[in-house]
């Protein structure tokens, strides 16, 4: 009776759609508690009618194929089916995927394509540094894009901690393995201790420099590896533009049409030797120009027309496109380089044309004169950085416009301004980046600039504005500020009070 029960469990977890021939389980709400008798699933929670599931869709039928010959299933769950179940997990969009292990749900963090899925179950399913014996070695080297391996002469001798420390905090990153059998080592033409990190481009290893070996850091070890898994040249997407943002090494964007091959070969021969060369100083990528042509835009190529050529400097965010009217080869993208390098090539700012007239009341700031409007030594400006897409900086505008008119008849003292951070970069002489919209910030008269972190009524931002001015106005010239006779008071109180005095340190 209990093999049988057994039996209609397995049964019940195992069902999937028969007429598709599909790899990955379709779980239903009385299937879905089979699971937790399972030591590893991974679980998409999905509708049939999200566009995002359907681009993962066979993404997660080939991984699930290929992880069904390592034990390790894929299932599915319909929400529009199963939605309470759903609801169980906390499913508030779609895709959600889940990690169970003995029905103990974690979230997923890998990506979403065949290879990070496979990837990401692999090491999942292993201890964060598996035991690499002599007759899976060469197998264990190929099982994922980045392999790490130590060997050691035992478990605890330097630096097998540090390695397995360091492959607890990365397990989702790299594959680790240790060895401590010396024919293992002499089969990998290695002499204990050594650390080799085997990869599925470039040249196919790296191997740690024996020197200091046994003293090693884990920062160091982890610094070492984060440098020798990015390859020469590869592609970069969302699905790892966070490893290349991490590394924060000036970015080499080739944007290319993917489906010209030839192009594509001739740019890769190229671009190739250079990135050896300047290895460790600058990160050489290729993008599709199709897909991704706003960022070509966002990084200042004029026109797109691929191959296109730019470099991106992630510190400063400042961009250094190669002309287009020269040709995208070896040594046009060489000189640009080592002219970014060494500071003989300048920066492209993008910027809207300068108004020809400014009547409104608040001050159209372009990239073309930031530098002389907001370090004009007689004049607090106070500025908005927005989106025009932005549905918070929409919201403020009103706000912003009605800030303007109070401060509109002492323009010679305080300018209310806006710019368009989409349309404009903020030159590096600004000391800062815009990360989001809107931003908000004001420059006192030959000080530094300050953030506005208040919240975005009229009344918060005037008050900001009276605190921080330094130009201060008369009694006379008051009116549009003051709100009864208190307020006039204080005005000029502090039209005779220098600020430096008031305990503003930020200035």
């Amino acid at each position: 009776m209990r093999a049988l029960s057994l039996l209609l469990a397995l049964s019940a977890f195992v069902q999937a759609e028969d007429t598709s021939a599909s790899d990955v389980l379709s779980l239903t709400s009385e299937s879905f508690s089979t699971i937790r008798t399972e030591p590893l699933v991974l679980v998409e929670f999905f509708a049939p009618w999200c566009g995002h599931c359907k681009a993962l869709a066979p993404h997660y039928e080939e991984a699930a194929t290929q992880l069904k010959e390592k034990g390790i299933k894929l299932a599915k769950v319909d929400c529009v089916a199963q939605g309470d179940l759903c609801q169980e997990y906390g499913v508030a969009g779609y895709p959600t995927l889940k990690v169970f292990r003995n029905g103990t749900p974690a979230e997923y963090a890998g990506n979403r394509k065949t290879e990070g899925i496979v990837s990401y179950m692999i090491k999942q399913s292993l201890p964060a540094v598996t035991d690499v014996t002599l007759a899976m070695h060469d197998e264990f080297t190929h099982e994922d894009r980045v392999v790490l391996i130590a060997y050691v002469e035992s478990a605890t001798a330097p630096p097998a901690p540090v390695f397995s420390a360091v492959a607890e905090a990365h397990r989702d990153d790299y594959l680790f393995g240790m060895s401590t059998n010396p024919a293992v080592a002499s089969s990998a033409g290695v002499t204990p201790p050594a650390i080799v990190l085997y990869k599925k481009f470039d040249e196919g290893r790296d191997d740690l420099p024996s020197s200091g070996i046994e003293s090693l850091e884990q920062e160091a070890l982890e610094q070492w590896i984060e440098d020798k898994s990015v390859a020469l040249f590869d592609e970069i997407s969302g699905e790892n533009y966070g490893k290349y943002a991490q590394a924060e090494l000036p970015i080499a964007y080739v944007f290319l049409d993917p489906a010209d091959e030839a192009v594509k070969a001739r740019i890769t021969e190229s671009v190739t030797p250079l990135a050896k060369e300047f290895h460790g100083r600058v990160n050489f990528v290729w993008i599709d120009g199709n897909k991704f042509a706003d960022h070509a835009k966002n990084l200042n190529v004029k026109e797109p027309h691929w191959p296109a050529f730019v470099i991106q400097d992630l510190k400063e965010n400042s961009k250094f496109p190669l002309d287009p009217a020269l040709p995208v080869d070896g040594t046009t993208m060489r000189e640009l380089t080592a002219g970014f390098l060494d500071g003989s090539v300048k920066p492209t700012l993008k910027s809207q044309p300068i108004p020809e007239s400014q009547e409104e009341d608040v001050y159209v700031l372009v990239t073309d004169e930031f530098d002389k409007i907001v370090n004009d030594e007689e004049r607090d400006v106070f500025v908005e950085f927005y989106a025009p897409w932005c549905g918070h900086c929409k919201r403020l505008a009103p706000t912003w416009e009605a800030l303007g008119q109070k401060f509109a008849s002492h323009k010679d003292k305080i300018l209310i301004a806006k710019m368009d951070a989409t349309e404009n970069d903020v030159p590096p002489s600004a000391g800062f980046q815009v990360q989001s919209f809107p931003t908000i910030k004001f420059k006192p008269a030959g000080g530094a600039f300050v953030d506005y972190e208040g919240d975005r009524s009229l009344e918060s931002l005037e008050e900001f504005v009276e605190q921080r001015m330094r130009n201060r106005f008369t009694a006379a010239s008051e009116g549009l500020l003051a709100k009864g006779a208190a307020q006039t008071v204080l005005a000029q109180e502090a039209a005779q009070t220098p600020l430096a005095q008031e305990g503003h340190d930020e200035l």
